[in-house]
């Protein structure tokens, strides 16, 4: 099987085994968590609004181990980061525990699921279908589809690399929503334009302070990849947004 549900979410099943991590994820790709589909014509528009000479919009993020922050990519992924940025602002992600990490991989978080920490239905979850957020750079309306997705944003080519955001989705078209990882290697097989894997997991931010804090999130004792101690996100706040 190339993949394996355990705890309400859809894993790899070698992630368990770091050594064959690598060689499992080219076969299935990791990330994951509903299975909506949508599609877009005016996925590739350029930007109308937003000038990339501005600087990009900032995220804090404040846990309960620590905080860091981010750069969020508004001029080469407009869509991805507005999703990010309207969820944050509606305080969205406030109270979600990482439900899955991996030292020398990745730490996974997003899954309103995950308020619970214990719950086994972490990495279902995603926002409320149909809701709207405006894309940032254009002023356009989006509309997330019938499981709360957003089309994949595959313009960008940004790698996956150390303390890089990219987006979480089940492998399929257009499946990605409100869960997110931060890499925390250079997982280039994740990329959306690496041929040699079927992984297409677009990049949105880069963590540029406190990266120290994301690599201990990834090293805390697991119980199925899930922190034996929960580790919750008290906060994320946006600063910089266009108006």
């Amino acid at each position: 099987e190339a993949e394996l549900y355990l705890g309400g979410g859809l894993f790899c099943s070698g992630l368990h085994l770091l050594s064959t991590m690598r060689a499992f994820v080219r076969r299935a790709g990791p990330i994951a968590f509903n299975n909506s589909v949508l599609s877009t014509s005016r996925l590739a528009q350029a930007p109308r609004c937003f000038s990339s000479a501005k600087a990009n919009p900032r995220a804090k993020f404040e846990t309960s181990v620590g905080s860091f922050e981010a750069e969020l990519y508004l001029d080469k992924m407009p869509i991805t980061a507005s999703n990010f940025i309207a969820l944050a602002n509606q305080g969205y992600y406030d109270g979600i525990h990482f439900h899955r990490v991996i030292p020398g991989f990745m730490a996974q978080f997003g899954c309103p699921n995950a308020k619970d920490p214990n719950s086994r239905r972490a990495g279902t979850g995603g926002p409320e279908p149909r809701t709207k957020f405006t894309n940032l750079a254009t002023g356009e309306e989006i509309a997330r589809n019938s499981g709360g997705c957003i089309p994949d944003e595959l313009i960008a080519k940004i790698s996956n690399e150390p303390g890089t955001l990219s987006m979480a989705n089940t492998g399929q078209k257009d499946t990605g929503g409100s869960q997110f990882f931060i890499n925390v290697a250079h997982n280039d097989f994740l990329d959306w334009f690496n041929r040699s894997t079927p992984s297409k997991h677009p990049v949105f931010g880069k963590v540029d302070v406190g990266y120290d804090v994301v690599v201990k999130i990834t090293k805390v004792k697991t119980r199925n990849d899930n922190p034996a101690e929960p580790i919750v996100m008290q906060k994320i706040t946006v600063t910089g947004v266009p108006e």
